[in-house]
């Protein structure tokens, strides 16, 4: 209950309800806090129409998943290198094997891997060899495609018509093919005809032999100080990838074979 003074003799009394009651003895210094509250925080004497929102139980936090670079407009991750093991019919060698060959099919497996293309893209081939060597050419492959090594194609040599020939013209890089050795000697078995040996990117690392440049294309790569994709060189990619699994490199003969690779030395 507040006295409102006026004339002393006849007071009047005015009932207030309780809150305002409370204000009016609060006096000019709660009007002051609370205009100096309204100055500091316009937004807690604004009026309020929405309810007070519910409180949400507690969750566990999950860390964020990594951005992948593609998120960040980066390069996606190529795909992982991989390989499979498969066996071979005379049906599947097709025109690179015959009866009399010093391997049958059975001593004979095919290879599907992956590599990279001189288009700068992931590819899958094919290579046939003896199948005593599959890990080794799983091995030499996989450190090649994680150092993106390019491969012209890797194609089996039936698609030629068991020409090596045409082959090496296309570019193409292959293991088994039952011939002879292209050599200025008496006839002898390859160890392309055991499976035992590669050639690869034959136009850019040709095969010298009596003056010959094998394949013709070649011609182009015979300065081998002028290293370009997809080059055999001492102490590059693919030489050391293939010596480092125990496999002859053919750059270093007499009659340099920059394109072949064997597990015979031959």
């Amino acid at each position: 209950m507040v006295a409102v003074r006026g004339r002393p003799r006849n007071p009047i009394v005015v009932l207030l309800p309780p809150l305002l009651a409370l204000a009016a003895c609060a006096g000019p210094a709660a009007d002051r806090a609370a205009e100096t509250a309204g100055q500091r925080s316009p937004a807690a004497t604004a009026p309020s129409t929405a309810s007070a929102p519910a409180v949400a139980a507690p969750t566990a936090k999950v860390p964020p998943a990594a951005p992948s670079p593609a998120a960040h407009g980066g390069p996606a991750r190529p795909p992982d290198f991989a390989a499979e093991i498969r066996p071979v019919t005379a049906q599947d060698l097709g025109q690179s094997w015959r009866p009399g060959c010093p391997v049958g099919p059975d001593q004979l497996r095919q290879v599907r891997l992956d590599y990279w293309g001189f288009d700068g893209q992931p590819h899958r081939g094919t290579l046939v060899v003896h199948r005593t060597v599959t890990a080794d050419v799983i091995t030499v492959f996989r450190t090649l495609y994680a150092q993106r090594f390019p491969i012209r194609r890797m194609t089996p040599v039936d698609a030629y018509g068991g020409s090596d020939d045409a082959s090496m013209a296309d570019d193409n890089t292959s293991a088994f093919n039952c011939r002879n050795a292209v050599t200025g000697g008496p006839a002898t078995w390859s160890a392309h005809a055991y499976g035992k040996a590669i050639d690869v990117n034959p136009v850019e690392n040709p095969y010298l032999l009596d003056g010959d440049v094998l394949p013709p294309a070649g011609r182009a790569y015979l300065d081998r100080g002028a290293v370009r994709a997809g080059m055999a060189v001492p102490d590059g990619a693919l030489v050391k990838a293939f010596t480092a699994a125990g496999w002859t490199w053919g750059g270093r003969w007499s009659d340099p074979d920059y394109q072949h690779f064997s597990r015979t030395g031959r």
